[in-house]
């Protein structure tokens, strides 16, 4: 889905700003990077190297209520790499593909918590 200029996905879900480390795997090894906000549906990974609009990653995610980081995966949908004459931060964008109830339950409770105690954390201004 796009918006009225095609340019971007339509957001499915409402995303916070919250950093989380996660550790993805590419061609290149193992990396891991901070990711800058997360919605039920997704999460966008701060990263100087994102990889290719439709690549398929498995990512691991440390929650910081969890005892134990957890696997999910996801559908890059966007990609900004580094470039000095934006003002766009370098990174990617997931979609969360394939995720068990478990999951989508436990990332669902995470980040109605997390709007609840942010106290910027205000839906996106309708354009």
């Amino acid at each position: 889905m796009s918006d009225d200029k095609g340019s971007q996905p339509v957001r499915k879900s409402e995303r916070l700003q919250h950093e989380l480390l996660v550790a993805y795997r590419t061609v290149d090894g193992f990396i891991t990077d901070w990711a800058v906000n997360i919605s039920r549906g997704g999460i966008f990974i701060n990263t100087r190297n994102p990889l290719a609009v439709g690549s398929i990653v498995r990512l691991i995610v440390s929650l910081p209520d969890a005892a134990f980081p957890f696997d999910l995966t996801g559908r890059v949908i966007r990609a900004h790499p580094p470039d000095t004459d934006s003002d766009q931060v370098p990174g990617m964008g997931l979609e969360f593909v394939d995720i068990d109830e478990d999951k989508k339950s436990r990332l669902a409770r995470f980040v109605d918590r997390l709007r609840a105690e942010l106290p910027d954390a205000m839906p996106p201004p309708k354009k």
